[in-house]
């Protein structure tokens, strides 16, 4: 019977048996993993991102938000997906297109899936779950803010740029929560 239930518990997908966004790793840009446990304690933002999008320009606006509030325990992570057909470049296009057009110092990841599918990553079927529609994205550029204590807070939807007051607001919310 133990070996039965062991098997069970194994079979279960992550996104089930995940309790915080700090089960969760992707593929480092830069090689290796991205651990997202690496950030605990921090509050994160989890952006899906695309090299030809008309939402591009947030980029910039990313890489200030990171730059103005990392030092307050802000982590930015940039998830670069095509599965809205905006992302042609391969993963080192990816990498050079950010640091050399926007100067992105954030971490990124490899290319992933991030639209429900079945190849959707685990993260984003757990934000998912977590989140209802908020935390499935729509489009390039849809945001994802997590917690100190590693839990999903909101999605948010590509129109809310990296500076807008609703978005900063909870961010500055979450980073007044001490976990």
């Amino acid at each position: 019977m133990r070996l039965v239930s062991l098997f069970m518990a194994l079979s279960l997908p992550m996104c089930v048996m995940a309790k915080s966004a700090y089960d969760f790793s992707f593929d480092a840009i830069e090689g290796g993993m991205l651990e997202l446990s690496a950030y605990r304690g921090k509050v994160v933002l989890v952006v899906n991102t695309a090299s030809r999008c008309g939402f591009t320009s947030q980029y910039e606006g990313l890489q200030s938000l990171h730059e103005e509030l990392a030092p307050e325990g802000l982590v930015v992570v940039g998830v670069p997906s095509d599965d809205f057909s905006q992302e042609p470049l391969n993963n080192e296009g990816v990498k050079e297109f950010c640091e050399v057009t926007f100067g992105i110092d954030f971490p990124m990841t490899t290319k992933s899936h991030v639209k429900e599918s079945d190849r959707t990553h685990p993260f984003y079927r757990w934000t998912s779950e977590e989140l209802g529609r908020g935390g499935s994205p729509i489009w390039n550029f849809h945001k994802i803010l997590i917690g100190r204590d590693g839990r999903a807070i909101k999605g948010y939807a590509p129109n809310f740029a990296p500076q807008s007051k609703p978005l900063r607001q909870d961010i500055k919310k979450a980073l007044a929560e001490k976990s």
